[in-house]
């Protein structure tokens, strides 16, 4: 086996973080992934670019701090805690600071629902008004125009049921109030789906009034989707969405920090906070954590590095870690095999969040061609991604058995820094260059 490049390593959390990071893990690699000596390792002088790269960032006032790891066979390559988990306080970044995972949720929920699969419990098929009868009900909001010019939602029958298969790969037509037009987006902001208290059972009943903004299966789009799983598993399992995450999934992969609720003073004061002016950040984090009482699975986890480069490198290893296995082979081949490409029938929304060259799973985006752009965006075929609204972005990387995983708090900054990160992490294991 190749000898691999020099470590770097540099976080608060000190020791404590390469015991946790540097332990010796599975080098199962799925899809087709190369051997080991076949690899090619990081180059330490461009894995310095990331530490000026993120250096700058603070010390221009754009970001408050970061972490970053990039863990190749199992250890970490580049592991660096930068700037401040909160301005006001300056306490400084560490591997267990405590960050807002957003949609970075998603995938941890879209596993829970697969491993509901591999029991028998659920299947793709089954439509969501199995679990949910407020489902049966639901109409296709199609925008049409009255005979007085006037634009409205004409609500008509969908074409077929909403089934399991189109909440977890977003074909299901349910939407967020900022995509779908202007007429579903009222509708969205009218409906007082977040008014008061709600839980997941409350949350989707309310949903379920709402008008699809397309028929069932026949466009990618963003939205509730994940959330709706995640009370399905709620009905299915007799638990709460983290009683059974945590029994399942947290617990035995020891993502002690990982949780919908901080507990404890000591857990708060571990929480990065977005700059006074991320303002869009700071009104969504206002709003998660003013309802403690819903836990999202679309959005509502918070974790630290040292727990999500746990469930990356399960992905990694085809759903096993350390021994435990998480997915069946055939429920993981399922979950990491884009289901919205050529011959699916499914559109691509005008906010298509994989991106050029990814097709999209069971929760993830699959990198299935270089795409359209000239030079193809970095990365390899093969490769799994998801990132957040917060700026939180992980990719799991067969062909090079490597995962990356960049934790920051920015709306504002979110939308140049992962692609910026993201040509950085690819340069360095560039071959030749």
């Amino acid at each position: 086996m190749k000898t691999p490049a020099r470590s770097i390593l540099h976080c608060t959390a000190g020791s404590r973080v390469g015991r946790l990071l540097c332990a010796a893990l599975s080098l199962t690699i799925w899809a087709n992934a190369s051997a080991a000596n076949d690899v090619p390792a990081p180059s330490p002088q461009k894995l310095e670019r990331i530490t000026e790269f993120f250096n700058n960032e603070v010390a221009s006032g754009k970001l408050p701090g970061a972490v970053v790891l990039i863990q190749q066979h199992g250890k970490p390559v580049y592991l660096k805690c930068f700037g401040v988990q909160d301005v006001a306080t300056k306490a400084p970044m560490t591997a267990d600071t405590i960050f807002a995972l957003h949609s970075m949720t998603k995938p941890i929920t879209s596993v829970a629902a697969m491993m509901l699969i591999d029991a028998g419990t659920l299947s793709l098929t089954d439509p969501a008004s199995k679990f949910i009868p407020a489902f049966a009900d639901v109409r296709v909001g199609v925008a049409s125009t009255a005979t007085d010019g006037t634009r409205y939602l004409k609500l008509v029958a969908p074409d077929r049921p909403m089934t399991i298969e189109d909440l977890l790969r977003h074909t299901s037509g349910i939407t967020y109030d900022y995509i779908g037009g202007k007429l579903i987006e009222k509708a969205y902001m009218e409906s007082g789906l977040f008014d008061g208290k709600y839980s997941n059972q409350v949350f989707a009943e309310r949903i379920a009034r709402l008008p699809l903004s397309r028929q069932p299966g026949s466009l990618w789009r963003y939205g509730h989707s994940t959330d709706v799983v995640g009370r399905i598993i709620e009905i299915i399992s007799g638990q709460t969405l983290y009683q059974f995450e945590k029994q399942h999934i947290l617990d035995p992969l020891r993502m002690t920090s990982t949780k919908y609720v901080l507990e404890s003073a000591e857990e708060r004061a571990r929480m990065a906070e977005p700059l006074p002016n991320d303002t869009i950040l700071l009104d969504a984090e206002r709003q998660r954590r003013a309802h403690p009482e819903w836990e999202s699975g679309g959005g509502g986890l918070v974790s630290t590095l040292n727990d999500y480069a746990r469930f990356a490198q399960m992905l990694l290893n085809g759903g096993e870690f350390e021994g435990k296995r998480y997915l069946s082979p055939a429920a993981f081949k399922a979950m990491m095999t884009d289901h919205v490409g050529p011959g699916s029938g499914v559109g691509r929304d005008y906010y298509y969040f994989p991106g050029d060259g990814f097709g999209f799973g069971y929760g993830l985006g699959v990198r299935t061609d270089p795409g359209n752009a000239k030079p193809p965006p970095p990365g390899s075929i093969g490769e799994l991604k998801w990132d957040s609204g917060s700026g939180t972005y992980f990719g799991v990387d067969p062909g090079l058995d490597m995962i990356y995983i960049l934790l920051e708090q920015t709306q504002n900054e979110r939308g140049r820094i992962l692609p910026a990160f993201k040509a950085l992490v690819y340069d360095a294991f560039a071959v030749g260059k």
